[in-house]
C-alpha cells in the first residue's frame, strides 16, 4: 500500500478498529466508524421498495394465517412450535433491517454498509427462515382444495427430483459459492449499484442461494448427512474468508462506485473496502464456526444416544 499522510493513517487505524468491533456487532462497528470521523449529517431514509414491502407483507401474513389454522386444527404448538415461530419472526425482522431500514440507503454510499446488508441476509435471515419452516405454514394458509393440490404437486416426481438436486449439499454449496464470488466481481457489483433491477437480482441471488445452503446444512438428519453438512460449513467458511481477506488486504479499491461517496463519511474507498472485507472475514466466519460446533455436538451425540437406548441406561 502506498505511503499515506498522518490523517489518512489515523483514519485507516480507525477503520481497522471498527472492523474488529464487528466481531460483536457489524452495525455497531459501522456506527463507531462514522462517529469517529464526525461524518456530516446525511439523509438516510427508510426504503420502501414496492416489491420488498409486498413480499414481506405477504410472507408474514400467510405465515400468521397458516400457523393459526394449523394450531386450530391440531392444537396450539403442534406442527409448528413457538421456536419455529420465533425463528421466522426474527428472520423476517432481519430482512426488514437489511432491505427497509436506512442501512439500505447507506449501502449505496458505503461498501462496508452494503457488506453488512448482505451478511445479514445470508448469515442471519436465511438460517432463521429455514428454522422457521415457512413452507409448512404457508401451505396451511391456503384453502383446503388448494392445499391438497399443492401437496400432490410437491410430492410428484416433477417437483421432488429437481428440488432434491438443488437442495443436495454439493449443489447448494456450489450455487451459493458462485453467487458470492460472481456478484463480487467489480463489473457486476458496480452494475448492481447502477441499476435497481440488477441490484434486486443480486439480493435475490444472495438470499435465495443462502436459503438453499442453510436448508442443506440445517436439514441434515442422518449421521452421514451431518458429516457432509460439517464439511460444507467448513469449506464455505474457508472460501468466504478468502474473499473477505482479498478485500481487506487489497492495495487498491475494487469498486469505483464508492470512490466518490465513501469520503462523505470520512473514509476513502480503500478504507471502506477494508472495513467491509473484515465484516465478511471475521464475524461471518464466527457464525460458521458456531453452527459447526452445534452440528458437531449433535453428530457426536447421536451414537451415544443410540448406545444408551440399546443398553437401557
Amino acid at each position: 500500500m502506498p505511503e499515506v499522510d498522518r490523517p489518512n493513517r489515523a483514519r485507516a487505524r480507525a477503520a481497522v478498529l471498527a472492523g474488529s468491533a464487528a466481531l460483536a456487532s457489524p452495525t455497531g462497528a459501522l456506527a463507531h466508524a462514522l462517529d469517529a470521523h464526525a461524518a456530516p449529517a446525511i439523509s438516510l431514509p427508510w426504503s420502501f421498495e414496492p416489491w420488498v414491502v409486498v413480499c414481506l407483507a405477504l410472507s408474514a401474513g400467510l405465515y400468521a394465517l397458516g400457523v393459526a389454522r394449523l394450531w386450530r386444527h391440531a392444537g396450539r404448538g403442534r406442527g409448528l412450535g413457538a421456536a419455529q415461530l420465533a425463528a421466522f419472526s426474527a428472520g423476517w425482522l432481519v430482512i426488514v433491517a437489511a432491505l427497509v431500514s436506512p442501512l439500505d440507503a447507506l449501502g449505496e454510499s458505503l461498501f462496508s454498509a452494503h457488506m453488512i446488508q448482505h451478511e445479514l441476509l445470508m448469515m442471519a435471515a436465511a438460517p432463521l427462515l429455514v428454522l422457521g419452516r415457512p413452507i409448512a405454514a404457508w401451505a396451511w394458509a391456503l384453502p383446503f382444495a388448494w392445499r391438497r393440490a399443492a401437496g400432490r404437486f410437491f410430492h410428484a416426481a416433477a417437483w421432488r427430483v429437481p428440488w432434491s438436486i438443488v437442495t443436495s449439499a454439493l449443489v447448494a454449496w456450489l450455487l451459493h459459492a458462485l453467487a458470492l464470488w460472481l456478484w463480487h466481481v467489480p463489473a457486476l457489483f458496480d452494475a448492481a449499484l447502477a441499476d435497481d433491477t440488477v441490484h434486486a437480482f443480486q439480493h435475490a441471488a444472495f438470499l435465495g442461494t443462502a436459503l438453499l445452503f442453510w436448508w442443506s446444512v440445517l436439514g441434515a438428519s442422518t449421521r452421514q448427512q451431518k458429516g457432509v453438512a460439517l464439511l460444507s460449513l467448513f469449506t464455505t467458511m474457508v472460501h468466504t474468508g478468502a474473499l473477505g481477506a482479498l478485500l481487506t488486504l487489497s492495495s487498491t479499491p475494487w469498486y469505483q462506485s464508492y470512490v466518490a461517496t465513501a469520503p462523505r463519511f470520512g473514509l476513502d474507498a480503500l478504507q471502506d473496502q477494508q472495513l467491509g472485507g473484515l465484516v465478511m472475514w471475521i464475524p461471518a466466519g464466527l457464525v460458521y464456526i458456531g453452527c459447526g460446533v452445534w452440528l458437531a455436538a449433535r453428530w457426536m451425540a447421536a451414537p451415544a444416544l443410540r448406545t444408551e437406548l440399546a443398553t437401557g441406561r
